[in-house]
């Protein structure tokens, strides 16, 4: 069920999560509906365009450096990689767009893969939306909004790479981007600073028992 808001903000702010990462693994890749595994825990999904620094998140909130690949070519995650965190959740990271330099039929194969997951997943308790901060969202991440509301299934925007700006620009980026992405709520971060993650991490426990 869709939830949060640009007033919540404040409040994930306020009661941060801190997360002490015990466990963190690969456990399943699945270019293909037939592929995904059956899931064992709670599901949040990370999505956004290829260039914006969705393994380097996924590395900082799991404190581990290579859990999940970077790389200076975008699109090279391929399919839905599932990671097991704590033996209580699992984060799933969906294929990159945008940037990604694969053929239109590869993309629609994509497009039907996190389509059946998205709609046909009980453990999903919600998605992450990252956007770099400097861009703002472009039409495929405002399509996925819709989408996702359309569907009543929870999401946050996350801006990446909020280092990148100055203090002062970013106070003023920030504003104009929460009138901008809604009455959703909208969380800043930085994978390269290390900042944003526990405000993260709390919006991932209020989806999963939301």
């Amino acid at each position: 069920m869709r939830f949060g808001g640009t007033a919540q903000a404040a409040e994930i702010a306020a009661k941060l999560v801190k997360v002490k990462i015990t466990s963190a693994e690969f456990v399943a890749a699945a270019t293909r509906p037939a592929e995904i595994p059956k899931p064992h825990f709670p599901e949040v999904a990370l999505a956004g365009r290829s260039n914006v620094g969705k393994s380097s998140l996924i590395n900082k909130l799991t404190s581990r450096k290579k859990l999940a690949r970077t790389s200076g070519t975008p699109g090279c995650t391929r399919g839905l990689i599932f990671f097991d965190i704590n033996e209580t959740l699992t984060l799933v990271d969906l294929p990159g767009y945008g940037w990604a330099k694969r053929s239109l039929a590869e993309r629609d194969r994509w497009k039907i893969l996190v389509e059946t997951y998205l709609l046909g997943r009980e453990a999903l308790a919600g998605v992450l939306i990252l956007i770099d901060v400097r861009r703002g969202p472009q039409e495929e991440e405002s399509m996925l909004a819709e989408f996702l509301a359309t569907h009543e299934i929870a999401y946050a925007w996350v801006l990446t790479k909020c280092d990148k700006i100055k203090k002062g620009a970013l106070r003023s980026r920030l504003t104009e981007l929460g009138g901008e992405l809604g009455d959703v709520t909208v969380l800043p971060t930085s994978a390269s600073a290390g900042t944003g993650t526990d405000a993260v991490w709390r919006w991932v426990h209020e989806a999963r028992t939301a």
